[in-house]
């Protein structure tokens, strides 16, 4: 898996990219509006961007509920 170019740490599950950041908005992207679930997390489909809920699980780093997460044979979690 990919990391992704930025993680956004933000208090509130709707929040809204338009790819800009850094750049002139000009250069950015539509903007779009985007909800995060209970995974805490959301992965802006045109630049990548990754938004973080505050105090979610992905923030704290649960493995079983972060991104990429698969877990090894035999650590029990594993039916």
């Amino acid at each position: 898996m990919i990391d992704p170019p930025e993680i956004v740490y933000v208090d509130q599950r709707r929040v809204k990219c338009d790819g800009a950041g850094d750049i002139p908005a000009a250069l950015g992207h539509p903007r779009v509006w985007l909800e995060i679930d209970d995974s805490g997390f959301i992965d802006c489909s045109y630049c990548d961007r990754r938004f973080v809920l505050r105090g979610s699980p992905a923030e704290r780093g649960d493995r079983e509920l972060a991104p990429g997460y698969l877990p090894e044979p035999g650590d029990g979690s594993v039916a």
